[in-house]
């Protein structure tokens, strides 16, 4: 029997819920918005990965330990100097 590793949600701003998708090793979500699509995937095989595609190119990939660095290093800005 296949073991449930992770479960996804989607919410919509009309109302729309669907909770406790089961998963055993990925998952992933798609935006279609007119002919563009942004896909966001996770897997649980080994390490946590996440991959972030916008139409068929993946625009980033990595674990989630980096997306939070890379989140992290975003809202800290610009360095700026005291002076």
């Amino acid at each position: 029997m296949t073991e449930i590793r992770m479960t996804t949600e989607i919410r919509t701003d009309f109302d729309c819920e669907t909770t406790g998708l089961p998963a055993e090793r990925w998952g992933e979500a798609v935006f279609k918005i007119q002919e563009q699509e942004i896909v966001m995937e996770v897997s649980v095989e080994k390490d946590i990965i996440v991959a972030i595609m916008v139409d068929e190119a993946t625009a980033w990939k990595g674990t989630l330990a980096g997306l939070r660095q890379l989140i992290k290093g975003a809202n800290a800005g610009p360095a700026t100097k005291s002076g």
